[in-house]
């Protein structure tokens, strides 16, 4: 039978080609590390109070002008209100009086009104964003978070086109033609008139987000061979994304307004057009497109780069053809829920998804509500994922699938859960339970799209993998209104995503281990989930040649 792998050989797994392919491939992960997360520094909402115009502030009293926002408690304190004042033409009838305030009259008994002429809005820690721009507070609050999820609802539609076009159009064009997207477009934000333009615009970036990372996932797996594909599914590529997602706070410290943030992080995706000659087209997919030719010129250029003999022929025509006339059974999305063990599967495996991806973006997208420096606590939120990434790869080679993610998940939920207990002077502490937390559900996200492929049969596990990659889409649309809640309480997000953590982590217990077990071949070589009766049926065992590069090839990553 045709093995590619076995075919190009020769070229050895490291050399100076697949070192190139490597670092170029990762490398065009890092923008979407500081795009991903911009709405956090982007939509930020600065402190904010009702105006009062300055033809009534001309008419009152220093006194009356102090008090003409009532207070209240918020976050155990006595603050100006952020959305009332007391009726201004009351005001202006009482410093005409020349009545004080508090001693001549009662302030609770005075009417209050909405912010009729708009709010002023603090400078720091934003010099202006976009909640500052088009007034997205008060009674247009709801605003905020839609913004951002728009933006994942673009993630959600960018991962159902972009598989397809890749397969059309090609590994390489597709990068490339998606990076110009994730870049004009966020660059036309930066000109945008209107909340309504900048989001619809948020929601195109979104999708050219998504296709760039799914296109340069899969060449990569493509191109690299099996051991060293390993490493990049699960070290280059998150590593590069963290590495972008650290800069973001950076550029965002010295950069405050939020046109110029948005330029600063749109125009490095230019640097990334020479690229285009370094970086060829996936030699799998041309073969499969029948251009046989064009993927020979390229594994004898790989070759000349590495300084390794070529054979007279490297790929037989005739094998690839037989190869692609045989008759392959056709599987559909239904397969994924026909048998009861399949079912509970699927089942099991949206929910643990979309509740990861419910924490993972939900902790990433609050980290402006914590104590303390808004800058710092984002650059500890990306720099912690470095670790949390590092462990998941020891984990996934080293110990049981089920405990591994329900121990990480159990540690990230138990810590958010705990954080309502901790006093409120107690700041680093309560930073430190949110990275932990952080820590634990960036782990669990690493290591879920490797279980999840395993448990899957051949036959169907990218339906499977990409059913449960669409459920974390839905949760991180879902996530900016988790994030939301917190202006109602502000441990209600963090009791909401821990209590969900956790029941992700009971739900991982049920579903069956998958290390060091072969992985199946069909529907009914499947491990069987724990507490359900099955009928009795004959299991086969059989263990493919394929079953390391199947799973890592099958595997996507989160973002």
């Amino acid at each position: 039978m045709y093995d590619y792998d076995e075919v190009i050989a020769f070229l050895g797994e490291w050399g100076p080609f697949q070192r190139l392919i490597f670092f170029l491939l990762s490398a065009s992960i890092i923008p979407n590390g500081f795009n991903g997360l911009s709405a956090v520094f982007l939509a930020g909402t600065p402190e904010h109070r009702c105006r009062v115009p300055a033809s009534a502030a001309a008419n009152l009293s220093a006194a009356w002008l102090n008090a003409s926002i009532p207070l209240e408690e918020r976050g155990g304190r006595q603050v100006p209100s952020r959305c009332r004042r007391y009726r201004l033409a009351a005001l202006l009838n009482f410093s005409a009086e020349r009545l004080e305030p508090g001693r001549d009259v009662n302030l609770s008994q005075v009417q209050q009104e909405k912010c009729l002429d708009g709010w002023e809005y603090s400078r720091e820690p934003y010099l202006s964003t976009v909640v500052s721009e088009w007034d997205l507070v008060c009674d247009n609050d709801w605003k905020s978070p839609l913004t951002t999820s728009l933006f994942f609802v673009g993630v959600l539609v960018g991962s159902f086109v972009s598989g397809q076009l890749s397969d059309k159009f090609g590994r390489k064009n597709v990068l490339f033609a998606t990076m110009g997207v994730q870049t004009g477009f966020g660059f036309l934000q930066v000109f945008s008139t209107s909340w309504e333009m900048f989001s619809i615009l948020f929601l195109i970036v979104g999708m050219g987000q998504i296709s760039n990372y799914v296109a340069a996932f899969v060449l990569g797996t493509e191109i690299l061979g099996k051991s060293i594909r390993i490493i990049y599914c699960t070290l280059g590529v998150c590593l590069f994304y963290a590495f972008g997602y650290m800069l973001l706070p950076l550029c965002a410290y010295f950069i405050r307004d939020w046109r110029m943030l948005l330029l600063a992080l749109t125009l490095p995706g230019l640097l990334y057009i020479p690229l285009w000659w370094f970086i060829p087209e996936s030699p799998r997919w041309l073969i499969a497109q029948g251009r046989i030719q064009e993927a020979e010129n390229i594994i004898r250029k790989a070759a000349e780069k590495n300084h390794v003999r070529v054979p007279d022929v490297i790929f037989d025509p005739m094998e690839l053809q037989d190869l692609n006339s045989q008759d392959r059974q056709t599987y559909s999305i239904l397969d994924l829920v026909r048998t009861q063990n399949i079912r509970c599967v699927t089942i099991m495996c949206v929910i643990v998804w979309m509740v990861i991806s419910i924490g993972y973006f939900g902790l990433s997208l609050d980290t402006p509500n914590l104590h303390g420096d808004i800058y710092i606590n984002c650059f500890l939120s990306a720099i912690i994922e470095v670790p949390a990434y590092t462990i998941s790869w020891l984990l996934l080679h080293h110990t049981p699938r089920r405990y591994s993610m329900a121990g990480v998940l159990f540690l990230g939920g138990c810590v958010l859960l705990f954080i309502q207990l901790v006093p409120a002077y107690l700041t680093v502490l309560s930073i430190t339970l949110v990275m932990i937390g952080k820590f634990g559900i960036t782990s669990s996200f690493s290591m879920v799209y490797v279980y999840t492929a395993e448990l899957y049969p051949t036959v169907v596990r990218n339906m499977g993998v990409g059913a449960s990659s669409m459920a974390s889409r839905f949760g991180s649309i879902l996530s900016p209104y988790f994030v939301y809640f917190g202006t109602y309480d502000r441990f209600l997000p963090y009791i909401l995503m821990g209590s969900l953590t956790v029941l992700a982590g009971i739900l991982t217990l049920f579903l069956p281990e998958s290390y060091g077990t072969p992985l199946p071949e069909t529907i009914e070589q499947m491990l069987r989930v724990k507490g359900i009766k099955y009928r009795n049926t004959p299991q086969s065992q059989k263990q493919s040649k394929s079953e390391e590069e199947n799973t890592v090839i099958l595997k996507t990553t989160n973002f």
